[in-house]
């Protein structure tokens, strides 16, 4: 039975070293600090995010109060927005009830902010200008997510019929798959993760944004053109390295989300999750303008460390752990 740490303690101690500078970066910023709790009495109703489970048993009690260990921390720390904290950010342990493998752990690190008062084009750039600062890249490439999926697979995404996009998949060599697939968005992740990922962002990050609507998560859904949502990730070297949003404040608009999440969930034969009652009272009290994002520490700390598994730059995997 293994004790020793996956990661040598060279890159351990070079991990150190980068997370101050990150946090210099925020320092340097005026962005503040924050800390919310990993468990809470909510978890996220997103069909494609599995939370671990507790509960949490007082002197006596032998029902216990489920909790759940937090897949982001970003529903506290809108809380926090909410509440008037002004710019934060928070680098925090996360929990994702998924496989193990090259980009993930279920425990993780995770570093997420949110800026009031900007847009996800100007929140874009500052990821820019932190992955420049650690990863000594050059600036990156901006591209709509229409633009990225016509240039690797010729199609519009945002026109394309379901059965254009299953021929594609078929194409692609995803036949089995194509034929249970029936949801367009589902078939846009597939054609997207699988095929347009891969053929981006080698050279320098390239930050993909306009996500279809169906694909807006907690983002607003753009006035420029409704078939888009102002979501963007940011790819590097077959690395998928952040997800943010110009965040939603409708609380009513929220819950027809949540709600929308918890239909597909029990279409896929998921267990239906509670709407975080405390998300949406803080909504409905007022959350500032602002754009969000949340960047995996450990899948940067692979790319700056030039490893090959996130496992070679954290202490302990959940095979040793």
């Amino acid at each position: 039975m293994s004790w020793q740490p996956s990661a040598s303690i060279v890159r351990l101690k070079q991990r150190s070293h980068i997370l101050r500078n990150i946090r210099q970066f925020f320092e340097q910023r005026q962005v503040t600090e924050v800390e919310t709790p990993a468990m809470s009495h909510f978890s996220v109703t997103d069909q494609y995010l599995q939370a671990f489970e507790t509960r949490f048993h007082q002197p006596g009690d032998t029902v216990g109060l489920p909790l759940y260990l937090q897949t982001s921390p970003e529903y506290a720390m809108k809380r926090l927005l909410a509440a008037g904290s002004g710019c934060i950010y928070q680098i925090s342990k996360a929990f994702r009830n998924e496989e193990s493998g090259r980009f993930h752990n279920p425990e993780f690190t995770m570093l997420e902010w949110y800026r009031v008062g900007f847009d996800h084009h100007q929140l874009m750039h500052e990821v820019d200008e932190l992955l420049q600062s650690v990863l000594k890249t050059p600036s990156a490439e901006y591209m709509t997510y229409q633009q990225a999926f016509i240039q690797v697979l010729s199609t519009d995404p945002l026109s394309a019929s379901i059965e254009q996009l299953q021929e594609i998949a078929r194409q692609q060599g995803f036949d089995l798959l194509c034929q249970q697939l029936t949801d367009k968005d589902d078939l846009l992740q597939l054609l997207f993760s699988q095929c347009v990922e891969s053929s981006i962002g080698q050279i320098r990050p390239c930050f993909v944004y306009d996500f279809p609507a169906g694909q807006a998560s907690l983002a607003k859904i753009s006035k420029r053109d409704p078939r888009v949502a102002e979501r963007f990730e940011v790819y590097f070297k077959g690395v998928e390295l952040a997800n943010g949003f110009h965040e939603l404040t409708d609380p009513k608009e929220q819950r027809v989300r949540f709600e929308q999440d918890n239909t597909k969930r029990i279409a896929d034969g998921l267990c239906e999750r509670q709407c975080d009652e405390r998300l949406l009272a803080a909504l409905a009290h007022g959350l500032p303008d602002c754009a969000g994002v949340a960047l995996g520490i450990d899948r940067l700390m692979l790319l700056a460390l030039e490893a090959e598994h996130i496992n070679e730059v954290i202490s302990f995997p959940i095979e040793t752990a």
